[in-house]
C-alpha cells in the first residue's frame, strides 16, 4: 500500500461558551453560511467550501477547540494513517460515518502538543439554498451576502508549551506535511509553516513555554479574495465597534492579514489574503533567525501584531 496522504485542511470543531455571540460573529458579520445545527452543534462553512461544513461551534461551560479535521486524499488513507499511528503507538479512537454530520469514517488522536487532529476522506457536499444557491456551478453560494465573506476556510495556527521538535517530526515524518518557512533558535524550530497542498502552510506550530495550558489555538483563518476585501472587513468590524489588529502584511508567508476574536468564545480568526504559492517539487525550507522574525517577519508592514493586548490571546485545544 502506498503511503496515505493528507489532501486538505477540513474543519475546526469550537466550543463557545456564548453560542449565541458566537454565531452572530461567525454568521453575521465574518459572512459563513449554516448548513445544518443538529443537537446544539451548528455547522458553518464559507460560500466557496463545498463540504458539509469547515467550522461547527456548540455551547460548552469553557470556550476550546476540541479537534482540527483534515481530509485525506482517498478512504484507503484513512485506514493507512491508522495503521501508521498505531505502529508508532499512538492512542487511536475510531468513528464511523455520520458520528459527526457531513463526515465519513474518522479517526482522532493526538499529537505530541495535545492537539486532537481527525482523519477522515468521504464528506458530504450540500447545495445551497435555492435563495442563497449562485448562479455559477463552480460555486456554492452566491459571493459577499453578507459580512466579510470569506472564500474558504484556509489555515490554523496552533501554540503548545511543550517542545515543538516533537510535534513538528510527527507532522512531517508521520502525517506528511511539508515544512515551508520556519524561525529556529538554539533549542530547534521554534516556529514552523507547514502545508499538504500548495500553500504557504495549512497548520502553523508555535512553541511558547509560557502558555497556560499544554495546547492551544492562536487561530483559526479564512480566505478573502484580495487586499481589497481585508479593507471592506476592516470597515464591516469598525462599524460594529469590534477591536481588530491589522490591516498589515506578513514578511512570512507574505499575506494581507486582519486579525478579529469571536466575542463569544474568545477565539481569534484570521481574515487572509495573498501570500503565495509554491509548486517546486524541490522547495527547501526556509529560515528565519528570532530577531527577523520580530523585525520583518510577523509584520512586513503594516499594523504591527507585536506588542498588541489582542495577540497574546490564545484558546484551549483539548
Amino acid at each position: 500500500m502506498a503511503k496515505p496522504e493528507i489532501a486538505k485542511l477540513g474543519h475546526a470543531a469550537l466550543v463557545s461558551t456564548d453560542l449565541e455571540k458566537s454565531l452572530w460573529f461567525f454568521k453575521e458579520i465574518v459572512g459563513l453560511e449554516e448548513t445544518a445545527a443538529i443537537d446544539g452543534v451548528h455547522y458553518l462553512r464559507a460560500w466557496g467550501d463545498f463540504q458539509h461544513h469547515t467550522l461547527s461551534i456548540e455551547q460548552g461551560d469553557s470556550s476550546y477547540v476540541k479537534r482540527i479535521g483534515w481530509r485525506t486524499k482517498t478512504n484507503d488513507c484513512v485506514l493507512g494513517f491508522k495503521e501508521l499511528l498505531q505502529q508508532a503507538e499512538v492512542v487511536v479512537e475510531e468513528f464511523p460515518k455520520g458520528t459527526t454530520p457531513g463526515i465519513g469514517d474518522a479517526v482522532r488522536f493526538q499529537l505530541p502538543s495535545g492537539h486532537t487532529f481527525e482523519l477522515y476522506y468521504d464528506v458530504e457536499k450540500p447545495d445551497a439554498a435555492s435563495e442563497y444557491k449562485s448562479i455559477l456551478k463552480n460555486q456554492v453560494y452566491k459571493a459577499h451576502r453578507k459580512g466579510t465573506s470569506p472564500r474558504r476556510f484556509d489555515h490554523v495556527n496552533i501554540h503548545t508549551s511543550t517542545n515543538a521538535n516533537y510535534t513538528f517530526d510527527f507532522l512531517l515524518d508521520t502525517l506528511g506535511f511539508n515544512l515551508r518557512e520556519y524561525v529556529k533558535g538554539e533549542e530547534g524550530i521554534l516556529a514552523g509553516w507547514m502545508s499538504v497542498t500548495s500553500l504557504v502552510h495549512d497548520v502553523a506550530l508555535v512553541q511558547k513555554p509560557t502558555l497556560p495550558s499544554k495546547a492551544r489555538v492562536h487561530h483559526i483563518s479564512y480566505w478573502l479574495d484580495n487586499s481589497q476585501d481585508i479593507l471592506r472587513a476592516a470597515d464591516i468590524l469598525r462599524e460594529q465597534g469590534i477591536p481588530f489588529i491589522g490591516p498589515g502584511k506578513h514578511g512570512i508567508s507574505q499575506a494581507i492579514y486582519l486579525y478579529v476574536i469571536d466575542p463569544g468564545s474568545g477565539c481569534r480568526v484570521e481574515l487572509f489574503s495573498g501570500g503565495y504559492l509554491i509548486f517546486e517539487p524541490d522547495w527547501e525550507p526556509i529560515e528565519w533567525t528570532r530577531d527577523e522574525q520580530l523585525t520583518v517577519g510577523n509584520t512586513y508592514w503594516g499594523d504591527s501584531v507585536q506588542d498588541k493586548e489582542l495577540n497574546n490571546i490564545t484558546i484551549e485545544a483539548r
